[in-house]
């Protein structure tokens, strides 16, 4: 079987563009290749670093809030165990001052003074008999006037 002319043109012609695929990128379009993958590495760069700092922000809030409420609930604790001790001084402190007043009445009471109580009965007894001087004195004077 003998082939026909235009048919070996067309075989020719698709040799020829398997040929073009298989044959090596000129140089020119190489280099465009490699601008263009450097760009899209660049920008998934870009985004890959976004999304790190959006990530990196997100866990300094997150860090953020969970030290301020540990802080808090410290805060909390100290407040607390600050009121007790200050409670228990306070109870230690009155315990301490009535033990002091007991020893000092008990040594005056040694040396002979006079407490409080014997004081404010000394005070109403002078005014009693202060009042019974005054009726007293004035009943002469009145009896002497009489007359």
């Amino acid at each position: 079987m003998a082939k026909s002319p235009a048919s070996d043109k067309n075989a020719n012609a698709a040799d020829k563009a398997t040929d073009n695929s298989a044959a090596p990128a000129p140089p020119h379009q190489i280099r465009l290749a490699g601008l263009g993958a450097m760009a899209k590495a660049q920008q998934q760069g870009s985004n890959a670093n976004e999304a790190l700092v959006n990530d990196g922000l997100a866990f300094q809030r997150k860090s953020q809030a969970e030290a301020q409420q540990r802080l808090h609930e410290a805060t909390e604790r100290l407040t607390h165990l600050a009121s007790d001790f200050g409670q228990q001084t306070t109870v230690r402190v009155d315990r301490l001052e009535h033990l002091f007043e007991d020893r000092v009445a008990k040594a005056l009471q040694r040396l002979g003074m006079p407490t409080l109580y014997d004081l404010q009965a000394l005070t109403e007894r002078v005014a009693q008999l202060e009042a019974q001087l005054a009726k007293a004195s004035a009943s002469p004077c009145a009896a002497a006037a009489a007359p």
